[in-house]
Order: structure tokens, then C-alpha cells, then sequence
């Protein structure tokens, strides 16, 4: 059954179903009508926007009609009587006292004695001022010096000086600025593209493109068709030629000397096999080489494709640039002929600016996607359909958008969420229907860049596709960007007053829970699959989007103080998750290869904000970086990395076991103390990855039986278990131990277990006890049977758990007990 979209609506005359590409309105009472229904009820004349009349004389009419029809009032009048005051008017004053500190007797007054100016119109430390000068414009002139030079001024009077409370008082002038630059952009409102621009005529220039495209297809298919030819018959030529160097060389040993008639037989197998062998060795050769063909022809029509496109592009902006500039002209003359006023939209330039850096961040556009949520919606639901013409599906698209950043939003959710990879296409795809607006991506002659330009084109945008190297997919931090491996390419748009960075392919939607990927025929899992898209890659900021892509132009990198190649090669290898949680390196020497110092340890740090302190869990995984060894002398990598939590700070400190390259990865996630404690799912994803080199220097590894948080910092963040007695993760004690916290909210069933490596955990369970007091203390006492390093984990759960030993079911929500904290203590009697 079909459903119609938010954004269709019924005609006003004809009550069919009207798009938005067709559509004329709102007008009164939220009506609409075709583009061709939009005409006179009287006398049916075409009308527009400009030229239309609704019935003055009643208000429930809500039909159209040109001037000369329109049913319109008598003359009137309006006066006191007529508006209902009369009655008000005539009221008495209430009382002839005024009071003088608020609006003085008789007329008010407004001079330089108010503006507190006089002694600078009267020369005592003021500019000079023109003669012939009233007294508000002598006002308007000392401050408009006074503003231009800069400086304070001061009054003749001894001993009091006029001050001035202003912006630059305040020294907020450039956040006011930037305030008011940021509201200009997000308050401005772009007529929609059919005020001013034809349908009809952008099609029409459509058309003309998919000519010149259908003629390079085909240019395409005849060089595709013609190497091929050529090489089979290049192939052909070999063959025959080695099929009758080896025939004679058959027929020249059976002619040397006489053979047997089994020996005959032995040179006849072994020419056919050889025949064989032949036939397979100029195959594999054959498709190599047809292999390496098809990748420099699809460059070249990749190459051509771009080109194309840019070509495209400028004329569709020279169109819609001209039809753009009539029509503010003609609005422009309109407006100045009557007595009304409008909100003006900041101009968008007719010409693409040169690159520069944006002058507002990200966060001053818009602080959440959910901001764009109609929008969304608008790309959503178009791409549930399939348009037969650019012309179109851009109309759709930004149709109801009032400025250039909701276009290139629209544009950009349509592309993550049509989800191009993936997409099927018939064998025989012609370019005026449906899908064949995508072929393209079919052929592969066309990427998400390409096609995001493109569409920009059509909504009147600026847009370039930028050439780079980016940190992608089989990139390992210490790699140098020295060959073609890591080239790709990405967009910048013009929106907002700037050029902003988009990167549509890796904002589109994308496989999340990657290690439940079900295998090819199994089954059970698909439903654990979800996809999202990713808004970091919307308008990112530069400072950001040059961890991971590093443009060949140095202009295109859209930073003040442009950055080297190797200086992006040392950049830590970050993700989107890192810059969606607000974390940063506080240490500057942060690089993405990290050296162990001489006792073969290296730390890396990574700092959170204020708002994430609470919520964010951290792990890590540290393995060989020349391979997938996660294991050294039977014992987990993990063990020689200590991760603990300082105010704000998490560090890693690894302790390298041998000599040799290391990989640290480091994840993060957001939960709540709700999620964590009732044990809902939730993610870890890898916001960094940092290579550690280690100079020779063997220690041993900590007593802990797998990855973690260490010291007390997880124990209050989320449990709220405040430590009395021991705030660092690393203790030091003789052999005995005594550890204090107090709870700040009701926990119960604690249980605390120690480790040491070569030892049972069960020998050394009862060493280990634990005691809560009334006044809500929580005692751990520890006895070490012998000295060494341990490891001492602490679990609990919150006491609306109580039950079962190892979780509970309280009115159906589930709570485990759940590890709390860790400590590594070193146990010696010199302690």
C-alpha cells in the first residue's frame, strides 16, 4: 500500500498528490498547488509567486486569483472608534505626578550631556568635530573616533574619569563577533531553487550532460572492446607461436634417432603435458596482464569521469548563479517599490573562494545532529525512492532547506544512507532510468566524492574534490606514505562562509559489533548487526581531519600554520570516536611511534573532558607489530601494560618484555553506571593506536589476570566507593595489607580474589577477607603468604542485587557482580 512521504502534499484545485519539485506553496491555510494549477480561478492566468492574489473580502476563501480579479474591500477608515481604544482614550489620568528620575516634565531629551560627551564637543580631550554638526550626529562622531582609534577616554573634570563598559572592555569583542557571524549563517534563509530557476531549464542542461556522458560510456566501452581485441589476438599470436616451437621440437627428437614404440609414448605424454603446462602458465599471464590493463584503463576513465564532472559542474553553478542573481535584482526592485522589508540571506559567492581557513569551529554550526533531524528525514525518505533525473532528486532533497549547510547536509545523509557499495544494479543499465543516474558507481568510474560534488553542483554549492593520503584501512601508526597505498580523495564544500571538509565515504553508514560478522552460511547472528553513520565526517573541523588526511596542496589543509608530510606520518593514528568523546594528548611528545627509555618502559596518556570523566571505560590489547602474536613465553602481552586513572588523565604505561616493535591499541566507550552494572551490552571501539619500539631491557610482567583499569579511580566513578586508605593503583606493603573505602551509596556482596603468576588462585583465596561497618566502611585485609608481586581484584554489586551469589534478578533487570578494581601490590618485608 502506498504511503505518502512528508514531503508530498495534495493540489489546492486539481487534489492530486503534488512533489516537491512540482510544488507551489505553502500559501494561505498551509495550501498547495502544481506549478501548472497555479493559475487564476477566474480567468485562468498563469501566476506567480509575485503575481498572485488570495480574496481580501473573505477569509476562508483560500483560492488564488491574479489582479484584476481578486474580490477586494470597500474603502474604510481607521480611527479610535474603529480599532475599539475610543474608550481607553478618554480614561482620566490616573495621577498628574510624574516621576522626574524617570521622564522628566515636558518633552524628553536626548543630548551630549546624556551621552556624558560635552567635554569632548567642547575640545577638553576629544577629536575634532566638523563644523555645522547637530548635536546627535556630534554624538555619533566622538564615538565613532573614539571607536576607530581605540583609546579610553577621559573627562576634563579633576579627579573623575568617564570609563567605558563596552565589548573590548570586556575584551569579548571577538566572541561577540563570531557569535553574531555564527547567528548571520544559521538565521539566513535561501529562497528555495524553483523561486528562481525552471525546472524545465535545469533539465534541459541536464540532458545535455547525460549526452556528453552517454558519448564518453561509450567512448569507454569501444577502448575497453578494442584492448581487449587486442589482446587476445596478442595472445593468440603467442600461443601459436610456442604450440609450434614445441611441436617441432617433438617431431626433431623423434627424428634423431629411431625410437621404441614406448619410448614414443613417453615423448608424446610429455608433449602433452608440456602443451598443458604451456596453456596454464599463458593463462595466469593472460589475466595478469589483463588485470593490470583494466586497472590503468579504469584510472584513466576515472580521470575523464572527474574531469567531466568538473566541467558539468562549473556550467550547472553558472546557471543557477545567473538565474540566482535576476531574481535577487528583480526582488531587490521589488522591495524598494513597496513599503516592506525582508531578512536578508547572506550572499552566497558566485564564484568558488580560494581556500582558507574556516574562521567558526564546528560546534558554533551546530552542536547536535539531532539539530538537522527534519532534514534527515527528508534524505531518508527520498532514498527510499528512485529518481530518474539529478534534477529531481536534488530538488527533493534540498527543497525545503533554507541555507547552503541544511543543502549539503541533505545531500550528505542521502549518500550514507543509499549506502552505494552495496547496491545491485541490472547488467544492461541505461542512463535515463532510475538507477542508471548511479551507473557510475557501477563502473566504478565514478566514487562518493565525484557524485557528492555533483549533487552539490545542482543545489548551487561550491565543491572540490580534494587529492591526499589518508590513515585507511591497513594503515599501521610508523608507516610512511611513500607510494600510491593510502592515496584517496575527499570533499571540502563552501557553506556557512568557509570551506568545510566532508568525506561521505567514511561518513557512510558502516558495520557496527564487527566481531560478530557472521561467516559465509552461518546463521543466528544477523540480527546482532546494526549500521550507523558517522557525523564526524560532516563539516569536520581541519585540526581534526588532519590526523587522518593529509591533502597533496598544503592550501587544501585548511589550517593557519600548514603541517609536513612527516609531520602527519607522526601524527598518533586516531578515529572519529576519539574527537566524538573530546579527548586530546596532554603530553606534546605524543607521537604515533612511542620509545621505550632505558628500563624499557613507554606512557601514553590521554586526556578526557569534564563531561566524560564519569561515563567513559577505557581497555587496551598490546601485541607483536609485524604480526597477530598476542603471547610471549605463554604469557598474554596484556600483563605488561598498566592503565590507570589520574583526575582526568588515563595512562598506559607499557613494560616491554623483549626487544622489538609493539602495537598498543587503546579503546573507549561511554557507559552509564546503570549499563555497567546490570551488564546491558555496550562497545569498545579503538580511538587510538600508538606503535612502541623497545630498546633490549626484559622485567617482569604484573600479576593480573587480564586488561583493566588499575587503582581505585573506576571504584568511585561508577560505584561510587570512595578509598580511604590507598589512592594509587601501585602498593607497596610488608606481608600484610589493609585496604579502606567508604561507600557513598548501598553495595553489597563484596568479594575480593588475589593473583600471583605460577599460583592457583584457589591456594591463595584464604588470604584474603573482607568487612563492612555500619558506618558504611568496606575493610579489605590481606595476608601474603610470601613475598612478590600480586594482584588484587575487587568485585561487588549494588544492593538492590541481593540473592544469588553471582548475579540476581530485581523486577526483571539483571546485576552481576561486577569487578570494581584492581590493585598491584608488591609485598616485601623491606616494606
Amino acid at each position: 500500500m502506498y504511503r505518502m512521504n512528508f514531503y508530498e502534499s495534495t493540489c489546492l484545485r486539481c487534489g492530486q498528490t503534488v512533489y516537491q519539485v512540482d510544488r507551489v506553496g505553502p500559501l494561505k491555510d498551509f495550501t498547495f498547488f502544481h506549478s501548472g494549477c497555479f493559475k487564476c480561478v477566474a480567468c485562468g492566468t498563469k501566476l506567480t509567486l509575485k503575481t498572485y492574489y488570495n480574496n481580501q473580502h473573505r477569509g476562508d476563501d483560500q483560492e488564488v486569483y491574479c489582479r484584476s480579479h481578486v474580490p477586494t474591500t470597500g474603502p474604510g477608515h481607521l480611527d479610535g472608534s474603529s480599532v475599539g481604544i475610543r474608550s481607553a482614550l478618554n480614561v482620566p489620568r490616573s495621577s498628574n505626578f510624574v516621576n522626574e528620575q524617570i521622564r522628566g516634565s515636558g518633552k524628553g531629551t536626548f543630548d551630549a550631556e546624556a551621552l556624558n560627551i560635552r567635554p569632548h564637543l567642547n575640545g577638553h580631550g576629544g577629536p575634532p568635530v566638523p563644523p555645522g554638526m547637530g548635536v546627535q550626529q556630534q554624538a555619533h562622531h566622538a564615538n565613532h573616533v573614539n571607536n576607530n582609534n581605540s583609546m579610553p577616554h577621559e573627562s576634563s573634570s579633576a579627579g573623575y574619569q568617564y570609563g567605558r563598559f563596552d565589548a573590548s572592555a570586556l575584551h569579548i569583542a571577538h566572541a561577540l563577533r563570531a557569535t553574531e557571524l555564527c547567528k548571520s549563517y544559521n538565521k539566513a534563509r535561501e529562497k528555495p531553487i524553483e523561486y528562481y530557476l525552471d525546472k524545465d531549464e535545469q533539465t534541459r542542461l541536464e540532458m545535455k550532460h547525460r549526452k556528453e556522458e552517454d558519448d564518453l560510456y561509450r567512448k569507454f566501452a569501444r577502448q575497453r572492446e578494442e584492448e581487449d581485441k587486442r589482446m587476445k589476438e596478442e595472445f593468440r599470436d603467442e600461443w601459436e607461436q610456442e604450440l609450434e616451437r614445441l611441436t617441432t621440437r617433438f617431431e626433431r627428437e623423434l627424428q634423431t634417432k629411431r625410437k621404441r614404440p614406448d619410448e614414443q609414448q613417453v615423448l608424446t605424454l610429455r608433449l602433452q603435458q608440456e602443451r598443458a603446462d604451456l596453456e596454464k602458465n599463458m593463462t595466469l599471464r593472460r589475466d595478469r596482464k589483463k588485470e593490470s590493463i583494466t586497472r590503468k584503463m579504469l584510472e584513466h576513465e576515472r580521470a575523464a569521469t572527474a574531469a567531466l564532472v568538473e566541467k558539468q559542474s562549473r556550467e550547472m553553478l553558472e546557471l543557477i548563479n545567473e538565474k540566482r542573481s535576476e531574481y535577487m535584482r528583480a526582488e531587490s526592485l521589488y522591495l524598494d517599490e513597496g513599503d516592506g522589508c525582508a531578512e536578508e540571506a547572506a550572499p552566497y559567492p558566485s564564484l568558488a573562494p580560494l581556500p582558507a581557513p574556516p574562521a567558526l569551529a564546528k560546534c558554533h554550526l551546530y552542536h547536535d545532529p539531532a539539530e538537522f533531524a527534519s532534514m534527515d528525514q527528508i534524505a531518508i525518505s527520498v532514498a527510499q525512492e528512485d529518481q530518474k533525473t539529478f534534477t529531481d532528486l536534488v530538488r527533493q532533497l534540498v527543497g525545503r532547506c533554507g541555507s547552503d549547510i541544511e543543502k549539503a547536509r541533505t545531500i550528505f545523509r542521502w549518500i550514507t544512507v543509499k549506502n552505494l557499495n552495496t547496491m545491485t544494479f541490472d547488467d544492461n543499465l541505461r542512463g535515463d532510468t532510475p538507477m542508471g543516474l548511479l551507473r557510475g558507481i557501477k563502473h566504478g568510474t565514478e566514487s562518493y566524492h565525484v557524485l557528492f560534488k555533483r549533487l552539490c553542483s545542482y543545489a548551487g554549492l561550491h565543491c572540490v574534490v580534494i587529492k591526499g593520503y589518508s590513515k585507511s584501512a591497513g594503515y599501521q601508526p610508523g608507516v610512511r606514505f611513500e607510494d600510491s597505498r593510502f592515496r584517496n580523495s575527499w570533499n571540502a564544500v563552501y557553506v556557512a562562509g568557509a570551506w568545510r571538509f566532508v568525506q561521505c565515504n567514511w561518513g557512510a553508514r558502516h558495520l557496527v559489533n564487527a566481531k560478530e560478522v557472521p561467516k559465509a552460511g552461518a546463521k543466528g547472528k544477523s540480527d546482532s548487526l546494526r549500521y550507523e553513520y558517522d557525523d564526524h565526517y560532516f563539516l569536520t573541523d581541519p585540526r581534526e581531519f588532519i590526523y587522518e588526511f593529509f591533502p597533496l596542496q598544503s592550501d587544501w589543509q585548511l589550517l593557519k600554520t600548514p603541517i609536513t608530510l612527516h609531520d602527519f606520518e607522526e601524527l598518533p593514528f586516531v578515529r572519529s570516536l576519539f574527537f566524538r568523546y573530546g579527548l586530546y594528548f596532554p603530553d606534546a611528545h605524543t607521537k604515533a611511534v612511542m620509545y621505550t627509555d632505558a628500563t624499557g618502559a613507554a606512557t601514553i596518556r590521554i586526556a578526557m573532558p569534564a563531561n566524560m570523566q564519569s561515563s567513559l571505560i577505557f581497555h587496551y590489547n598490546l601485541k607483536f607489530y609485524d604480526s597477530d602474536g598476542d603471547m610471549f613465553d605463554g604469557v598474554s602481552l596484556k600483563r605488561f601494560v598498566m592503565q590507570s586513572v589520574v583526575g582526568n588523565i588515563v595512562a598506559f604505561r607499557v613494560h616491554a618484555p623483549c626487544s622489538g616493535a609493539f602495537l598498543l591499541d587503546i579503546f573507549a566507550n561511554a557507559v552509564t553506571p546503570k549499563e555497567y552494572l546490570t551488564g546491558d551490552p555496550w562497545l569498545s571501539r579503538s580511538p587510538c593506536r600508538l606503535r612502541a619500539t623497545q630498546r633490549p631491557v626484559r622485567i617482569h610482567e604484573s600479576g593480573v589476570r587480564g586488561s583493566g583499569e588499575w587503582g581505585p579511580t573506576k571504584a568511585t566513578r561508577l560505584f561510587g566507593l570512595i578509598p580511604i586508605t590507598h589512592q594509587d593503583a601501585l602498593v607497596f606493603a610488608g606481608r600484610e595489607l589493609e585496604l579502606q573505602f567508604r561507600m557513598s551509596r548501598p553495595l553489597t556482596d563484596f568479594m575480593a580474589t588475589l593473583h600471583k603468576n605460577g599460583v592457583e588462585e584457589k591456594r591463595l583465596s584464604k588470604f584474603v577477607s573482607h568487612a563492612v561497618t555500619d558506618d558504611d566502611i568496606v575493610t579489605f585485609v590481606i595476608s601474603f603468604p610470601e613475598e612478590g608481586q600480586y594482584g588484587l581484584d575487587i568485585y561487588t554489586r549494588e544492593l538492590a542485587s541481593v540473592g544469588m551469589h553471582h548475579h540476581s534478578e530485581t523486577n526483571g533487570e539483571k546485576h552481576l557482580l561486577t569487578h570494581c578494581c584492581k590493585y598491584l601490590i608488591n609485598s616485601s618485608k623491606r616494606n
